[in-house]
């Protein structure tokens, strides 16, 4: 079998409806301009970006519809469910309850829970912070849509998944686990006495004075909260009704682009956890095997451009999300969008509006190479990456009619175009 190192980039078309200038490098600006009008389309559902730089916002801007139905244009102060980047702050909530001397990493997680399996003894907070715990990353009761609709408590979550067998030996392998942060949260929710709520609302969103920042409930009004969207097979549908206490500490909570600026920089600064913690949050966690992992402590990391950056990616119905801090250059990025839709996936425009930031944009220049030799790199090809998020990702190389394509399992086909004699990039992408 082959390897690969492969980052994607999805670039689909909006107009922009809403503006906030900072005085932004003209030709920058422009670019970012152009990269997310072409994401976004003017009558559909949008989306809000933000760059920040040495904690002062050079760039944010709105695009499309906040609601289809009402047709309210999008603006920068809108409200999303940020999904998976919650798992951030339920990380920090547990660093800092560490640095407080109320639990350990160390720590096996049937100290703060009773009742459950022995092989349970050997899973670390650790194991639970880095996705390395072998407990299922997508358990039975996700997808079970009349489970997900039922408002249940953390234990209740927990109770749905402690039967389920292991994957695997706790710091054997990287899997991305919601389960995993389900557990973290009720671990704060023991250790704090209080809720996970109430938790994040007074030791993280309080004093950044992040005022526009909250854990979902259905039936809470919150101003200026976007509408979510999917695509059906008739256009754009509304999101599918969900109980968010079935996401809970891994996903529920509802954010702004600026809040979020606030909390990176505020983490980077060591306001949230000490710059020692922090340090130890984005260093890659290492397996069993000596193996590094492209995940610390509840933070993806990676390089633009060689260029090391840590953030997270977030989906929930309705909402897709990307946020990446560069700790060298102190830049922030984020791009949120109210569609769950493949068209707008807002994660390597975010990759790519970084990399012109920095001044490391990613551009290539098509060469030439003769069909055998592209028809050489035809077969199919495995990461070599540990980092995994449910199935082993498998790329296919085909030659078809003088032409090179790429496409991961189960997803589109694209041509891929030569820079170099054996590295490639898609047109509008970041395919290396």
């Amino acid at each position: 079998m082959k390897t690969f190192l492969l980052i994607f980039l999805w670039i689909a078309s909006i107009t922009l409806v809403s503006t906030t200038a900072f005085g932004q490098d003209k030709e920058k600006e422009d670019k970012y301009d152009k990269l997310l009008n072409n994401l976004f389309s003017a009558d559909g559902p949008g989306g809000t970006a933000l760059i920040a730089k040495n904690g002062q916002i050079v760039y944010q801007k709105a695009f499309g519809k906040a609601n289809l139905e009402l047709d309210v244009n999008m603006q920068p102060y809108h409200v999303f469910r940020i999904g998976s980047i919650t798992k951030v702050f339920t990380a920090c909530a547990i660093l800092k309850l560490m640095e407080e001397g109320k639990l350990s990493l160390q720590d096996t997680i049937t100290k703060y829970i009773e009742d459950y399996p022995t092989y349970w003894h050997h899973i670390t907070i650790e194991h639970l912070l880095t996705h390395t715990s072998g407990i299922s990353g997508f358990s039975k009761p996700f997808q079970d849509k009349e489970f997900r609709q039922r408002d249940v408590t953390p234990k209740e979550m927990i109770d749905s998944i402690k039967n389920e067998p292991m994957d695997f030996t706790p710091g054997e392998k990287f899997y991305y686990s919601n389960s995993a942060y389900l557990i973290l949260g009720y671990i704060i929710e023991k250790v704090s006495c209080k809720t996970y709520e109430a938790y994040v609302e007074e030791n993280l969103f309080q004093p950044l004075g992040m005022k526009n920042s909250y854990f979902e409930k259905a039936n809470e009004i919150i101003i200026n909260r976007a509408s979510g969207y999917q695509k059906g097979l008739g256009g754009y549908e509304n999101d599918n009704f969900f109980s968010t206490s079935t996401i809970y500490s891994e996903g529920a909570l509802l954010s702004t682009v600026e809040d979020l600026s606030t909390w990176y920089f505020a983490v980077a600064d060591g306001k949230v956890i000490s710059k020692e913690s922090l340090e130890k949050a984005i260093t890659p966690f290492i397996l069993n095997n000596g193996k590094a992992i492209e995940y610390g402590y509840g933070w993806s990391l990676g390089n633009i451009q060689g260029t090391p950056w840590f953030g997270h990616n977030g989906s929930v119905e309705g909402f897709l999300s990307t946020s990446l801090f560069l700790p060298e250059e102190k830049v922030f990025v984020v791009v949120f969008t109210n569609c769950f839709c493949q068209a707008y996936t807002p994660y390597d425009v975010a990759y790519k509006i970084a990399g012109i930031e920095i001044d490391k944009p990613f551009e290539w220049i098509e060469i030439s190479l003769k069909d055998t030799d592209l028809a050489s790199f035809t077969g199919v090809y495995e990461s070599d990456s540990e980092f995994e998020f449910g199935s082993d990702e498998q790329l296919m190389i085909s030659f078809e009619e003088g032409k090179l394509y790429s496409m991961l399992k189960g997803r589109m086909k694209f041509q891929i175009f030569p820079y170099e004699k054996n590295k490639f990039f898609r047109k509008n992408g970041l395919t290396l």
